[in-house]
């Protein structure tokens, strides 16, 4: 055909002779710019082929199975004349060169109106709630638009917070680990930093995820629209984008919006001042850096630039770092950051920070009452975003902190409309919000659905990592709950010592009148990956015996758990406990 235009393979890099696992078109289907063609799988990548250019699919040439190179020929398309504006078929200008298709060719002029989206299913927010809602919705078969302010997907955990953090930190562990095998015999040299090549090795993390959700919309054929999103209506939102204003009318919406760093009031506008978004960046290690906040996010940027070289000091307004969490689980995270950091200042509020010249003067509530540092983190919490999407126009409820209120179906107190995540209230955990996004797509899809979940763990990636799930000893003796209690030391764990880190501790609580595990806590390397064995326990109802019969391979971290147990039954030989 003479128009016909022939879509062959494009530069994909050093890969040759590579394996088509999926055909995503046929004969027939309309195709847009950017709309994923084949899908290539070499043994390191999976790698979808866009389409250059609009029209309809006329001939594939590629089938499953094929083996395809630069230059291969895939699938020619019949170039499709503009059609009228009401027209159901008219091809849709792309938000953006990277976003992926519209879900159905009858996305645009839904509802008698050319100049809007419909989507049977709109979500606000692409962090983890929102991405993983989108894509259930799709995978349900409804039409669905995600609407993201940033350029990637993933929002602040994937591209600003949980995963670039967690990159630094195993570079600082390593650091810390290096250093400490010194004294065991295994001696390196001082680490050569080289602040470029980290960032842009963190920056690869966060870049090769966020390429992977971009892949996994175009897949589903979820569209993708950048831009902040501010409800106009009880059916329609609109979106400002580089562009302009673009609206979508949707049948059910998914609010995701999130949260953003708490400021401190009365601070200074100044880059020495940061969020933990700009200690992320990694621009500079300070000489002397304040942290204002001992939670899970200041402590893990302690860690992060002690071990790179600056002098930390962790400001705490309250009586203890981790408020909240055990005390006997801080203990040994406190202990060593003491040896690392350059002070710890519990009960301490911080009254003044003054910018003076390439310095930062702040005062304290405690004595000494002043100091000077290069630079500060504040880092004293998160707040909602629900006041910030208009969310009075479609008549959902916010309250006076951003909250949204929710049912166990993720309802707001407009039926059609959900919220998950950050917005929902506490915990502030992207965990959280996946299965609230799942339970959200799934009652929106007219599923029965909802999130039933007993418990929902928490973590500080520090050094050590402290992980608890479930009720809280201080929370059992504030209840006045029976409950009986077996601890493992670390001290008594090969692996541990192995490792040179028997400063953990792993607790495990019952409930004396079923022997349930109630609630769990564990401090130590890894711990963050052994308390989910704890979750599984409380979720399913599990007792002491039915952990501590389970056979847990040796030596591993992992048997602290089950000796925990043993120590509540009494029946542990690798500590000596008096008969009761």
């Amino acid at each position: 055909m003479a128009n016909e235009i022939e879509i062959r393979v494009p530069d994909i890099g050093d890969f040759s002779d590579v394996e088509v696992i999926e055909v995503l078109v046929k004969v027939g289907d309309l195709v847009r710019r950017e709309d994923p063609l084949i899908t290539l799988e070499s043994d390191k990548a999976t790698i979808d082929v866009p389409s250059p250019g609009e029209g309809r699919v006329h001939i594939i040439h590629a089938a499953k199975g094929d083996r395809v190179s630069e230059g291969s020929p895939i699938v020619s398309l019949t170039p499709v004349a503009p059609a009228r504006s009401d027209s159901s078929e008219a091809p849709a200008q792309s938000d953006r060169s990277e976003a992926p298709a519209p879900a159905t060719d009858k996305i645009i002029a839904e509802h008698g109106n050319s100049d809007r989206l419909h989507a049977q299913v709109l979500v606000l927010g692409a962090g983890p709630g929102g991405y993983t809602a989108a894509f259930r919705a799709a995978d349900l078969g409804r039409t669905t638009i995600l609407v993201e302010r940033y350029p990637s997907l993933g929002g602040v955990c994937l591209n600003v917070g949980c995963i670039p953090s967690k990159a630094l930190l195993h570079a600082a562990a390593v650091i810390s680990e290096a250093r400490e095998m010194g004294e065991r015999g295994v001696r390196f040299g001082e680490p050569q930093l080289d602040l470029v090549a980290l960032a842009k090795w963190k920056d690869t993390v966060v870049n090769r995820l966020t390429s992977g959700l971009a892949g996994l919309a175009r897949q589903r054929k979820v569209r993708v629209i950048e831009g902040t999103g501010r409800f106009a209506g009880p059916h329609e939102l609109e979106v400002q984008g580089a562009d302009g204003v673009t609206r979508v009318h949707f049948d059910h919406a998914i609010i995701a919006a999130g949260s953003e760093a708490t400021g401190l009031p009365g601070a200074a506008e100044d880059e020495r001042i940061m969020s933990s978004t700009g200690a992320l960046q990694l621009t500079d290690v300070p000489g002397r850096l304040l942290i204002i906040g001992g939670g899970i996010i200041g402590l893990e940027m302690a860690t992060v630039y002690s071990e790179l070289g600056s002098q930390v000091t962790v400001v705490e307004l309250g009586p203890q770092l981790l408020p909240g969490v055990d005390k006997d689980l801080v203990r040994p995270l406190e202990k060593r950051l003491r040896t690392k950091l350059e002070a710890i200042r519990l009960n301490t509020a911080v009254e003044k920070l003054q910018v003076d010249g390439d310095q930062v003067r702040a005062r304290f509530s405690s004595e000494p009452n002043k100091d000077i540092f290069d630079r500060v983190l504040v880092a004293i919490g998160r707040r909602p975003n629900g006041d910030r999407i208009n969310a009075e126009a479609a008549g959902v409820q916010v309250d006076e902190r951003g909250f949204i209120q929710v049912d166990a179906q993720q309802r707001t107190n407009i039926p059609h409309i959900f919220a998950i995540g950050d917005l929902t209230g506490q915990p502030m955990l992207a965990h959280k919000a996946t299965h609230e996004g799942k339970v959200a797509a799934e009652v929106a899809a007219g599923e029965k659905s909802g999130f039933e979940a007993r418990v929902i763990p928490s973590v500080a990636y520090t050094d050590p990592e402290v992980a608890w799930v479930g009720v809280t000893e201080a929370q059992a003796n504030a209840d006045g709950l029976d409950y009986g209690k077996g601890t493992f030391p670390w001290a008594a764990s090969g692996r541990a010592l192995g490792l040179g880190r028997e400063d953990g501790l792993t607790k495990l609580l019952f409930d004396k009148s079923t022997g349930r595990v109630i609630g769990a806590g564990i401090v130590g390397p890894r711990a963050g990956d052994l308390i989910a064995e704890a979750a599984l326990a409380i979720e399913t109802g599990c007792d002491a015996s039915d952990i501590s019969l389970t056979v847990h391979p040796h030596p591993t971290l992992s048997e602290t758990v089950a000796f925990a147990a043993e120590s509540f039954e009494g029946t542990i030989t690798d500590l000596y406990m008096p008969r009761r």
